[in-house]
């Protein structure tokens, strides 16, 4: 049950760390760098919401997992996108 939100989690996460790293080897200001990471911020506060109200029991807790995952994803985007040259 656990490992197909990791695995979701994990594509999308490598997917935003990929794309972070882009922007900031094209030196786009902070603000750019920044906005990936808050939209998956964002995205990982609605999954674990509608995992949480809406889809309860088995479901729900691959939604908070997947929400769980993409938020350290997040974490580590805006740690790279903040980290100096």
């Amino acid at each position: 049950m656990i490992l197909l939100p990791f695995l979701v989690a994990v594509v999308i996460g490598i997917v935003v760390l990929l794309v972070t790293w882009w922007f900031k080897k094209m030196n786009f200001s902070l603000f750019v760098r920044l906005i990936l990471g808050v939209l998956t911020i964002v995205v990982a506060v609605i999954l674990f919401y509608i995992g949480f109200v809406n889809s309860r029991g088995f479901e729900g807790a691959a939604y908070g997992i997947l929400a769980f995952f993409l938020m350290i994803f997040a974490i580590a985007s805006f740690v790279m996108a903040k980290a100096r040259n």
